[in-house]
């Protein structure tokens, strides 16, 4: 990999904005998944719902303040100076966390789906400052690096905070370790973002509506102005979308396609977290820090390949679920076809991860500099509907008793035309580069033309 990405992390006008970023989806991952592991393994018996369909409302319950307050935060980002508004966020964070211990502590499945709420809440509000401050602190030959550490990191808290939420919460005592994890790394993103360099507001004279379905309007038909940076909203929610499904169904695919336990669960969460994050570090090399949409065709129809590849390997029939007899990673990892399963699944998310960095790239260096966090909030809208519907989808298709693999095959058949989709952000590309390319080289031609011609007399004297 280019070092200039990873050099990144000894600057403080990266450092500190990273850690307190990838703390703060640390903390969602845990509390998320400690939830999900409760729902799935230990709380059936404690609600009335269908525990399939529970864990996939969690997921939409997460990410519908997304869609409600986008807008309301893109508006606040760009009025306001950024770094002091993040440390406002993370003070916050700090008092959900607590509510979330009591949570753990109660065992209440209503009160940890409020707290569930509240933090995609505090996570909406957080969306556009991430994104937009980075072209305030790096340049722009470093924004392809920036956007790969960033998503690399994002991918790589859900992997620590799946081992840790996911295997602790089951443990002896793993409530109370839990609880004190996320209360200590939220303070500890705070102390990290106090570091974070001064970023002045990008329109500071502007009027905050605080009418939510019309600014949201608003602000998304203001994106969508720009054809490049609107293309790419509509990428990395399609993105979202499909990692959405894969993140919020593995618990369902372990248990009753596998047959697995939670490690399964874990193991999937793993392998999908490292290949999105080794395939977003591999974008720096692939681009060289060129911000361009040339390889993102290559990860669409990559995922569709892997997705398909994923359904063949999978059993056709689902496991018979016993409770006692469900397997662990030493008997998942000797059978041929289970080891199949995982490459796949790491195949998807590698091709993911070279398909959703250039994206949010291409989204910040194109858009409107006075607009930028309202440009980022439309696309935290339009991520968070297509993840909402997605979430309806599946719980749809569950309840109709339709199998997981089948809804992963449909994510990825429907893929394929948002591959031809994004190939009009490359092509457009290559064709006002070919264009200027015409204007730079035709006089140059004739140049060489002129320089290469022997002069008239010449031809004359030749002739005589």
């Amino acid at each position: 990999m280019s070092h200039s990405q990873f050099a990144l992390l000894k600057t403080r006008r990266f450092a500190p904005l990273f850690w307190a970023q990838f703390l703060g989806a640390f903390n969602d991952n845990v509390f998320r998944n400690a939830l999900v592991m409760l729902i799935t393994f230990y709380a059936a018996e404690k609600v009335s719902m269908d525990p399939r369909i529970l864990v996939t409302a969690a997921a939409g319950i997460f990410m519908l303040p997304f869609f409600l307050f986008s807008a309301l935060a893109g508006q606040i980002v760009d009025a306001n100076e950024k770094s002091a508004y993040i440390r406002r966020l993370k003070k916050i964070e700090i008092g959900l966390m607590l509510v979330a211990a009591l949570g753990f502590y109660l065992q209440s499945v209503p009160l940890l789906m409020v707290v569930l709420f509240l933090m995609g809440t505090q996570s909406a509000f957080f969306g556009p400052v991430k994104y937009s401050i980075l072209p305030d602190h790096l340049h722009e030959d470093e924004l392809i690096g920036g956007n790969a550490v960033v998503e690399a990191g994002t991918f790589l808290s859900i992997l620590l905070g799946t081992i840790i939420g996911g295997i602790l919460i089951m443990r002896e005592g793993g409530v109370e370790m839990v609880s004190v994890i996320i209360v200590a790394m939220a303070a500890v993103g705070y102390f990290a973002s106090r570091s974070i360099p001064e970023a002045k507001a990008a329109d500071p004279d502007l009027k905050i509506s605080y009418n939510i379905v019309t600014e949201t309007w608003r602000i998304v038909r203001h994106a969508a102005r720009n054809k490049d940076v609107f293309l790419s909203i509509i990428g990395i929610s399609w993105f979202w979308l499909v990692g959405f499904v894969f993140l919020s169904q593995f618990p369902v695919y372990g248990k009753d396609v596998i047959g697995g336990n939670e490690m399964i669960v874990t193991l999937f969460l793993t392998t999908f977290s490292i290949g999105i994050a080794f395939g977003s570090l591999l974008c720096e090399k692939l681009l060289k820090g060129e911000v361009s949409g040339l390889y993102v065709p290559l990860g669409a129809f990559g995922m569709t390949a892997a997705i398909l590849l994923l359904w063949l390997v999978s059993p056709k029939t689902g496991a018979v679920v016993d409770e006692d007899a469900l397997i662990g990673i030493t008997a998942f990892l000797s059978n041929p076809q289970y080891c199949a399963v995982l490459g796949a699944m790491l195949l998807v998310s590698i091709f993911g991860g070279i398909y959703i960095v250039p994206l949010y790239a291409i989204m910040q260096s194109r858009a409107d500099k006075a607009h930028r966090s309202r440009t980022i909030a439309a696309n935290n809208i339009l991520n968070a509907l297509f993840m909402v519907a997605s979430s309806l989808l599946a719980m749809g298709m569950l309840s109709l008793n339709m199998r997981v693999v089948d809804i992963f095959l449909t994510v990825g058949i429907v893929n394929i035309p948002v591959g031809f989709l994004v190939r009009r952000i490359v092509k457009k590309r290559r064709a006002i580069n070919e264009d200027i390319e015409k204007m730079i080289s035709a006089p140059l031609a004739k140049k060489r033309k002129a320089a290469s011609s022997p002069p008239k007399s010449a031809k004359r004297r030749k002739k005589s």
